[in-house]
């Protein structure tokens, strides 16, 4: 960055597992970053989670640099004031359930009307462009999966096999480009859409968040065998980085990009962790658990619920967008994989058995 002064960067939901990626990327590019989160006094919390990740420059940068503010996505209140002199927007906050939630609404509102706040706000200060984290889940679900879907396809979210998250996903980011749209000439502020598959990668603190329910199972044997499940996977680390390439990039405005490696399968993921992990105090199911057991799992087991719309199918999906246009390339399974492993060993979400 060559101006004096940095520009400055609202990165929403700083408490998140991409979001802090994002503010360490941010950081290490020389910006000047501000956070949200739902209370007050969290700047310190959370750089001290950042500051054991970033290089002395950055780290030396933190207390002038970097600071966190109140916004919450249900409520008008702070947003004027947290996008106030930046010139963009990570809109990475919205509601993920670790369960499925008693009401889809529960999931849908916050996630609609959060990212119009976050655009109203932005457009009315004159941010130059909002990034907004949106996911596969707006893409594939509710539909045939024997295609490979690129960013034209939309998640059906009149069909009974969508979930309420993925529901919540497709019409917080249908509302986020009808909303752009109906601004016509009088739209200050570009968007753009990142679509993450299941994203893998390391912590950053013990807060796994629903991503890292996928390796926290298998490592804690949570299944006695593993289901047939598959999903376009990505670490996080990339995510982050594409977040950044789509803000600056100027051919990027009014578009959407898949952000994914290839389908990959829950089994996949088993065994990479069992030859890595296996006589180091964990034994890691390799075998086959028959979907109809999976279903039965899910009666009681209500975050196995949320992977029932996944089993059995795939998610291919056509990425070369993001690896065009952004120049980006991913990290493979293996490495996005055992990162997460080992950051849930080192901060306690998962604990080796003697």
């Amino acid at each position: 960055m060559t101006d004096t002064a940095p520009d400055t960067v609202l990165v929403t939901g700083a408490t998140g597992f991409i979001a802090q990626h994002c503010i360490l990327r941010l950081l290490e590019a020389g910006y000047r970053v501000r956070g949200t989160a739902r209370s007050t006094g969290r700047t310190g919390e959370i750089a001290a989670v950042l500051l054991p990740h970033l290089s002395n420059a950055a780290r030396d940068r933190v207390g002038d640099d970097f600071a966190v503010v109140a916004a919450d996505l249900t409520s008008d209140n702070g947003w004027d004031a947290a996008v106030a002199g930046c010139r963009f927007v990570l809109h990475v906050a919205s509601p993920i359930p670790r369960t499925p939630p008693k009401n889809d609404d529960d999931l849908i509102v916050p996630a609609r009307d959060g990212v119009l706040r976050v655009l109203g706000a932005a457009n009315s200060a004159g941010v130059e462009r909002v990034v907004l984290t949106s996911s596969v889940a707006a893409v594939l679900y509710g539909r045939d999966r024997d295609q490979v879907f690129d960013e034209s396809e939309w998640s059906n979210v009149d069909d009974p096999r969508i979930g309420a998250y993925e529901k919540s996903k497709t019409l917080a980011e249908r509302a986020a480009w009808d909303f752009i749209g109906s601004l016509g000439d009088n739209a200050r502020t570009e968007l753009v859409t990142i679509n993450p598959g299941l994203v893998l990668g390391p912590l950053l603190s013990s807060d796994w968040g629903t991503s890292g329910e996928l390796v926290k199972k298998i490592l804690e044997r949570d299944f006695p065998a593993i289901p047939d499940l598959n999903f376009a996977m990505v670490d996080v680390r990339d995510v982050a980085s594409a977040h950044v390439a789509a803000m600056t990039f100027p051919m990027a405005a009014g578009k959407r990009y898949i952000c994914a490696q290839e389908n990959h399968s829950m089994r996949a993921v088993a065994r990479i962790l069992a030859e890595h992990f296996d006589g180091r105090g964990f034994k890691v199911p390799t075998s086959n658990l028959p979907g109809f057991l999976m279903r039965v799992i899910a009666l009681w087991d209500r975050t196995a619920r949320l992977g029932l719309n996944d089993l059995g199918v795939h998610q291919n999906l056509d990425t070369t967008r993001i690896r065009s246009e952004l120049s980006w390339t991913p990290r493979g399974l293996r490495e996005m994989t055992i990162a997460m492993a080992d950051s849930m060993i080192e901060h306690g979400v998962v604990t080796p058995k003697p």
